[in-house]
């Protein structure tokens, strides 16, 4: 059995929990926001799924990078048993692990900054694009985890 083989169910995994970490605290924010809206006879702003669900895509990065890290392994056995290549399952594993604990962190600092947008523009009605940029600087760090973890592949 290879245990570079586990790092592609961890990297799954371990980001998709984190995704729905985030999913769960945004969501609560928006839902909250649109129901002091409702309470005060506003319209509720249908934005607010945007924060809601964008922690989302660190799961798809985790499925992305699964299917990276599972072609490597493959490729890495038939290396180690034509004398190629040393083993890297090693790698694979701790790959796996670390890149889908920085995709985690990633989706829960996501969730918390869309939260915190979720109720600032459901109370103001303004700033969308100031909100959005903060989320969309806790995705990069999920974008970089990825890059660098595909070239270590």
């Amino acid at each position: 059995m290879n245990i570079g083989f586990f790092g592609t169910a961890f990297v799954m995994g371990i980001a998709a929990i984190g995704s729905a970490f985030g999913i769960g605290i945004a969501g609560q924010a928006a839902i909250g926001s649109w129901k002091r809206c409702y309470m005060n006879n506003k319209a509720a702003p249908f934005i607010l799924t945007v924060f809601a669900g964008a922690p989302l895509t660190q799961t798809i990065y985790g499925f992305l990078l699964m299917g990276r890290i599972n072609a490597a392994v493959l490729a890495n056995i038939e290396a180690v048993a034509a004398g190629t290549e040393p083993d890297k399952s090693l790698l694979y594993f701790a790959l796996g692990i670390f890149s889908g604990l920085a995709f985690a962190f990633s989706a829960y600092f996501q969730g918390k900054a869309g939260a915190a947008g979720s109720d600032a523009l459901g109370e103001t009605g303004k700033g969308f694009a100031q909100y959005i940029m903060v989320v969309g600087l806790c995705e990069t760090v999920a974008l970089f985890a990825m890059a660098f973890s595909f070239g270590m592949c």
